[in-house]
């Protein structure tokens, strides 16, 4: 039952600030330096989420081997991103990548 109080507490305090901002609009002006502060949020919280599941997939410590098909795909998208700037195609090839280095390393 804590579970649900908890997450209609988050979702009451979302909505507020949400509703906050709306409704203020653009009466509200932010410092240029907190402009570009919160320009960056999205990267950070991404990352903050993609890199735990990449380096410790199973929650039990680092997996930095080759065993490690997140590992593998990630390092395959950096790479295709950095070389082409695509992002479908790095989509694409970490996904074949993923799949295929997971299905090779558990046969």
């Amino acid at each position: 039952m804590s579970y649900t109080w908890t997450i209609l507490g988050m979702a009451v305090i979302t909505f507020f600030i949400k509703a906050t901002i709306f409704i203020l609009g653009g009466r509200v002006a932010f410092p240029p330096l907190l402009q570009q502060a919160l320009g960056f949020v999205p990267v950070t919280v991404l990352t903050a989420i993609i890199v735990p599941m990449v380096l410790s997939p199973h929650g039990e410590g680092l997996e930095l081997t080759w065993r490690n098909p997140q590992l593998v795909a990630s390092i395959i998208a950096i790479l295709v991103c950095a070389a082409t700037r695509k992002q479908l195609l790095t989509i694409a090839l970490a996904l074949v990548a993923f799949f295929g280095w997971q299905f090779r390393v558990l046969q």
